[in-house]
């Protein structure tokens, strides 16, 4: 086992945990396919970081988690009409509302303040 530095590296961590990607937790292969998927883990935060979503991406997806309407969260925005235009980017955000969005729903401040 070796650092992943380089693409040729992470290339050959991810064949590896292909191989032993069924090992048993407590064998040597186990401790293996532990320390690798940590080492690609990090590899992949420097390398190919996901950004948080933008958001109205992120307000859309939480009603999709919660099964809720427009009309759902219309008094925090002022309305349904607002929702609406929010959600079809015609209406920014401000600090105000992405502050009640994040207490009151718990959607994340980094993804409404992106």
């Amino acid at each position: 086992m070796k650092p992943i530095r380089t693409e040729q590296d992470y290339q050959e961590a991810l064949k590896r945990v292909e191989q032993i990607f069924d090992a048993r937790p407590g064998t040597p292969e186990g401790d293996e396919l532990e320390i690798t998927v940590t080492l690609i883990e990090k590899y992949e935060e420097k390398y190919y970081p996901v950004a948080p979503p933008d958001p109205v991406e992120a307000v859309k997806f939480y009603m999709e988690q919660k099964g809720l309407k427009n009309v759902d969260i219309a008094d925090l925005f002022g309305g349904a009409n607002r929702v609406s235009e929010f959600l079809n980017r015609k209406r920014n955000l401000t600090l105000n509302l992405a502050k009640k969005l994040h207490h009151q729903l718990g959607i994340s401040a980094e993804s409404l303040l992106a």
